[in-house]
């Protein structure tokens, strides 16, 4: 950091190839993501290595979700879809965005949600999806709680509007900010707002002299901003295209010098599109153009490609990393199994007392949390939850623990009375799973489908639908506890009951509730039956203490059908 500070960058890299080869990636996850967030930063900004960049905040974004640090992942994606945006791979940065979103808080970082959505809009305009990129800049602009990025954002908006000839809106935004103070002061951007002004006038037909032109190139000139005057020469040059096309010709011309200084092709094949209506016949001009054209094709491919190999890349690590976890949990599991399994009809016992002491405790605490109305049927909800972990435990594990006892008693055959012990410790992994605390955060989703298949007999065929492509970020934490344990409970009722081939659950945002469909083709129960099941009973009170509504439809031999409403 002091050496990035100072700008001693040699001293920079050197130092932080000894940091990271003789730090533990386990231990330092938090550090490390810190560290290489700096070296993305410097290649970014100070390198120009847009590829170097990329590698350091995908890095550093890996490090972070170690640690679970959704602000600091939400910040590296940020950063690698502006990179994208700026390498015009907008459909790349786009979903990069949209991934970012998902896991900055919209009310405590605003300013990196109204970055996104700032960059959401430029890549729809660039995609000339004008009316998209409007509704972004409105969103980026209502969410800013910074005067300066309302300013700019207000900018963009109009220049936008420019983009799509709505030149009177354009007009009526610019006259609305080119006297604010904080313009006056940023002579940079407040060249732009002028400039942005005289174009959309002269756009709409309006009378306008060049000195209109003229003015923000002057103060483009004093602050050094040659970017902002490849767009003023761009602008004069079109104004004097039809009157006076020599000096139409100067100022295109003085654009592709400044372009091939700032190495900027893009800003060169503009300028040479405008020169080739004065020149049609300028074969130099054509053949320079349909060069430029074709490398800015070959390189955004290029940055396409990369980006690609990098996403994939990042995935291929991502599962290699499940994978090595999963592994090393089984052979963890393997190893404790063998050490334990003359004492396992203990730890058994001991074990389910725990577990029902801490789901006890844990209904006891939601309990505390529950507002004043609805209070009697919430709480009847939870009293039917207790209830039916105590009938599971009695009836499920507690016979069978008592079996083993009198086995042991009996002196019957060890690997006997093993396998029974064995039986009863899946028994309780099983139902470990069941009551487990719910992961309500951005892998709900994941969490959820993942619960779900482990639950399913393997031979059933379970389809989701529509599930993945909800904003769960915008549902609360207590609807997606109930929702998981909800659909938690109808899959094990078809994996215990319905010997169904094939289930459904399709997912559906409505405009005020969020709706969930079930169906399996089971042999399905008479509603006299269904009444009698106390796990059912139990989901109708979970959503009902939400204010939601679950609803049974079952025939015998007809297959089974639930359809949950919830408001949002």
């Amino acid at each position: 950091m002091l050496h990035f500070s100072s700008g001693e960058y040699d001293s920079l890299l050197v130092y932080h190839n000894r940091f990271v080869s003789g730090t533990s990636g386990e231990k330092n996850a938090f550090t490390l993501g810190k560290q290489y967030y700096l070296m993305g930063y410097y290649f970014d900004e100070i390198a120009d290595n847009y590829g170097k960049a990329v590698e350091n905040y995908t890095l550093s974004k890996e490090h972070f979700e170690r640690v679970k640090d959704s602000s600091e992942i939400g910040r590296n994606l940020l950063n690698i879809a502006t990179i994208q945006k700026d390498q015009n791979d907008f459909f790349g940065s786009k979903e990069t965005l949209v991934e970012a979103l998902k896991y900055l808080n919209h009310d405590q970082e605003k300013r990196y949600v109204t970055y996104c959505y700032n960059a959401l809009a430029t890549n729809h305009r660039k995609l000339l999806n004008y009316s998209e990129a409007i509704n972004y800049y409105f969103k980026a602009i209502e969410a800013t709680d910074s005067e300066k990025d309302k300013l700019l954002y207000k900018n963009n908006l109009a220049a936008t509007y420019i983009d799509n000839k709505n030149y009177d809106d354009a007009i009526s935004v610019l006259n609305s900010i080119k006297k604010d103070s904080f313009l006056i002061i940023n002579k940079k951007e407040y060249a732009r707002v002028l400039d942005n002004l005289a174009y959309a006038k002269w756009l709409s037909s309006k009378k306008l002299d060049k000195v209109s032109f003229l003015h923000p190139l002057n103060l483009r000139k004093q602050n050094n901003d040659k970017r902002g005057q490849i767009a003023s020469y761009t602008h004069l040059g079109e104004f004097y295209s039809i009157q006076l096309p020599a000096k139409a010709k100067s100022y295109f011309d003085t654009v592709i010098q400044l372009s091939k200084t700032l190495k900027i092709p893009r800003a060169e094949k503009d300028a040479l599109r405008f020169l080739m209506k004065l020149e049609p016949n300028n074969v130099n001009l054509r053949d320079r153009y349909v060069f430029l054209q074709d490398s800015l094709y070959a390189q955004e491919l290029r940055v396409k490609t990369q980006f690609a190999k990098y996403k994939y890349d990042d995935k291929l690590k991502q599962q290699s990393i499940l994978h090595l976890e999963k592994e090393n949990a089984e052979k963890e599991l393997e190893a404790s199994q063998q050490r334990n399994q003359k004492i396992i009809y203990l730890g058994g016992f001991l074990f389910i007392t725990s577990v029902l002491g801490l789901s006890l405790y844990g209904f006891r605490q939601r309990t505390k949390r529950l507002t004043q109305e609805s209070k009697a049927e919430k709480l009847q909800a939870i009293h039917e939850t207790e209830a039916q972990l105590s009938r599971k435990l009695h009836d499920d594990h507690g016979g069978k623990i008592n079996q083993a006892m009198l086995m042991l008693q009996r002196n019957m055959d060890k690997s006997v009375i093993l396998d029974k012990l064995e039986s009863v410790y899946n028994q309780i992994r099983s139902f470990s799973r069941e009551i487990n605390a719910v992961d309500t955060g951005p892998d709900f989703w994941n969490s959820l489908r993942a619960t779900l298949e482990y639950t399913k007999p393997a031979e059933v065929e379970l389809t989701f639908d529509g599930g993945k492509e909800l904003d769960w970020s915008l549902v609360g934490h207590q609807t997606k506890t109930i929702i998981f344990k909800v659909l938690q409970e109808l899959v094990i009722n078809m994996a215990r009951h319905s010997k169904a081939d094939q289930t459904v659950i399709l997912f559906r945002d409505q405009k005020k509730e969020l709706s969930i469909y079930y169906e399996d083709d089971g042999v399905g129960a008479s509603k006299e039956s269904l009444l009698r099941k106390n796990g059912l009973l139990n989901t109708e009170k979970r959503i009902q203490a939400i204010g939601g509504s679950i609803t049974f439809d079952s025939e015998e031999g007809k297959g089974f059908r639930a359809e949950i409403r919830i408001p949002k």
